[in-house]
């Protein structure tokens, strides 16, 4: 189960403890923010994205939307979300738990700019109903982020 590596992994940062297992699904942002208790733009949303032959991970805050234009000027190519089965094979997390943790292949990690208006925002952990609380700069360091990159629009600045 996803969530257990999950778990490992966090282990090494003794932060495994404050994983949160929700009663109920926060597999969407919606969802994701009812059992947070926070408003869905402080969802940590991670989407995952064909680059070549492999793939990347792009988190953002919940309220943004990927924009093409700058996609493309980013990575060089036109941005492609993975198929469910794509990012299970590439991340071995489920669609609705996947974050930028414990990851099964060597997937890069992006996190877009749009979180940083956020002391702590809330990334799943792993499975459709878990989330753990981080700082952008905890989120930064737990994730091996390549590099925080300004890709996406729609989302309100403070």
């Amino acid at each position: 189960m996803a969530i257990e590596e999950v778990r490992e992994y966090f282990k090494q940062f003794n932060r495994d403890s404050d994983i949160v297992e929700h009663e109920k699904s926060s597999a969407t942002v919606e969802l994701a923010a009812q059992a947070v208790g926070v408003i869905p733009a402080r969802i940590a949303k991670t989407l995952s994205f064909k680059i070549n032959d492999g793939a990347i991970l792009i988190v953002t805050s919940g309220d943004a939307k990927i924009d093409n234009q700058k996609f493309k000027k980013e990575f060089g190519c036109k941005a492609k979300i993975l198929t469910p089965e794509e990012a299970l094979e590439f991340t071995g997390h489920a669609v609705g738990g996947v974050c930028p943790f414990a990851l099964k292949t060597d997937v890069k990690v992006y996190l877009d700019k749009s979180m940083k208006r956020f002391e702590t925002v809330f990334p799943a952990a792993g499975s459709s109903n878990s989330s753990i609380e981080l700082t952008c700069d905890e989120l930064n360091r737990y994730s091996n982020c390549e590099k925080w990159v300004d890709v996406c629009k729609g989302y309100n600045t403070l």
